[in-house]
């Protein structure tokens, strides 16, 4: 029996290959399918079904793609109503991959097709269970995101979960694994552990959302406690998983053409498409092509372009460091975003070398900012991290602008004053000072090393630390 959690740091996600014998299972697979069939061939088993726990909200999934390529069936558990072909199976189905079998447990909730693979063993014991969205390590899913296809309030299904986990999932042995679809850094739930599996029976003792003398008020109360609105991409892979979408093998070819300086020019005035720099942000403020904006490869690059650039549909141009092109446009396919229509080839160095103009943003450390707060400088600072970040610890007299709400934070800025901008620790600033760039704001100078580096230079006053949980 082979049990293999293929874990994707950047979405925090969870896909799962089980095999026995010569016979393979998927469950909840990523967009690029590619590496379930190698690994299915090498080690030479056949891929019989993909499993899909719900319909994904925060990322694309690979099911069509893989389904059509080795002929496995996608299942689904009840309530599923996808546009392409599918098996919905029913609650407590059984399937057999060689000498194991996955029952199927509906478990609605986090939405009303979520459904949970009970994996037992030869022997017939119950061994894994593959919770999906439904419980996570220290957490369970959040009860907003289906509320308009299920014409439920939140806590509606928030009862509804409650039920599942009391009937369905705390009923079975304690010693089996919990492999669920997420871990910390998911926006698909509020408090996940950094642990990616555990038993069910410590999830029990630990999961504030298991207690066993909770009642369902109280689960609801606490399950929709604190929730904040999730990224506004989510309804749009929602209905990519729902009603299928391009191969992304043709995703893949399309957004990897390689243009050189002119063709990228002509690209961009002639399609209106937005330029994306996936940089390192401290090489992206030395120099780049005037209004592109910048989210870097090297962060949570999927979720921040989901949550700030609003259209999956608009088309993109890319700048990213050499030999990246493919993984860039991969990232960007796993949320959905297919209209990559190519990328600079040679990168910046290619741009200046034809002499295009350049842009670039000022970048100072904390020292230096401090050297001009006592030459008398005016110093405007703007912290773009969370407002529970900002709320917990901040720099005396600084400004909450938080990039998560760009637009609204625009509004906070104006043009005619100087402003030092920081983040916890870099990534974030640079994202949002080219973002504001590009739509006329010149006045904005990024701090190195954000909230982090201000803090250890001992330059500047600090606010005492509060408990963010205290922030509802």
């Amino acid at each position: 029996m082979i049990i293999e959690q293929i874990y994707t740091g950047c979405l925090a996600q969870g896909a799962y290959y089980i095999q026995s014998g010569n016979e393979a299972a998927i469950i909840d697979p990523l967009r690029e399918v590619n590496p379930y069939i190698e690994k299915a061939k090498a080690n030479e088993a056949t891929i019989k079904y993909v499993f899909e726990t719900h319909f994904h909200a925060d990322f694309v999934s690979g099911h069509v793609d893989l389904s059509k390529q080795t002929g496995a069936p996608i299942i689904y558990g009840p309530n599923a109503n996808p546009s392409f072909d599918a098996y919905i199976a029913k609650d407590n189905e059984e399937f057999k991959i060689g000498d194991l079998t996955i029952k199927v447990l509906h478990t609605p909730g986090h939405t009303m097709e979520s459904t949970s693979y009970l994996l037992m063993d030869e022997q017939g014991n119950e061994t894994a269970l593959f919770s999906g969205d439904t419980l996570f390590i220290g957490d369970v899913g959040r009860p907003d995101l289906a509320q308009k296809a299920a014409d439920m309030t939140q806590e509606q299904l928030a009862g509804t979960l409650f039920d599942s986990l009391r009937t369905k999932i705390m009923p079975l042995n304690d010693d089996i694994t919990v492999y669920p679809a997420h871990g910390a850094g998911s926006a698909c739930g509020k408090n996940m552990s950094k642990e990616t599996t555990d038993t069910l029976g410590n999830q029990k003792k630990t999961n504030y959302a298991l207690r066993a003398d909770m009642t369902r008020e109280e689960f609801i109360k606490e399950v929709t406690h604190g929730l904040t609105p999730p990224p506004a991409y989510f309804p749009l892979n929602v209905k990519l998983n729902k009603e299928g979408y391009e191969s992304f093998e043709d995703v893949l070819k399309k957004g990897t053409q390689a243009l050189d300086p002119a063709a990228f020019e002509a690209a961009a005035n002639e399609t209106g498409a937005l330029l994306l720099d996936t940089r390192d942000p401290q090489t992206f403020a030395k120099g780049f092509v005037p209004n592109s904006i910048n989210i870097g490869i090297d962060g949570s690059f999927a979720p921040w372009v989901g949550t700030l650039i609003p259209d999956i549909q608009q088309e993109l141009l890319v700048i990213t460091d050499e030999g990246r092109e493919e993984e860039v446009i991969t990232r960007l396919a796993r949320v959905g975003y297919d209209n990559a229509i190519g990328y600079l080839k040679g990168g910046i160095e290619a741009w200046r070398a034809a002499g295009k103009e350049v842009d670039q943003i000022e970048s100072i450390t904390p020292e230096e900012l401090a050297e001009r707060a006592a030459k008398g400088a005016e110093v405007n600072i703007l912290d773009v991290r969370k407002n529970t970040e900002h709320y917990s610890e901040h720099l005396i007299g600084s400004e909450n602008a938080a990039l998560d709400y760009i637009n609204d934070a625009m509004a906070q800025v104006d043009k005619n004053k100087p402003y030092y901008v920081h983040c916890a620790g870099g990534y974030r600033s640079m994202i949002f000072n080219s973002i504001l760039r590009a739509r006329g704001f010149d006045n904005l100078i990024d701090i190195k090393g954000g909230f982090k580096a201000l803090k250890e230079s001992g330059k500047f006053e600090v606010s005492p630390y509060v408990c963010p949980s205290t922030m509802a």
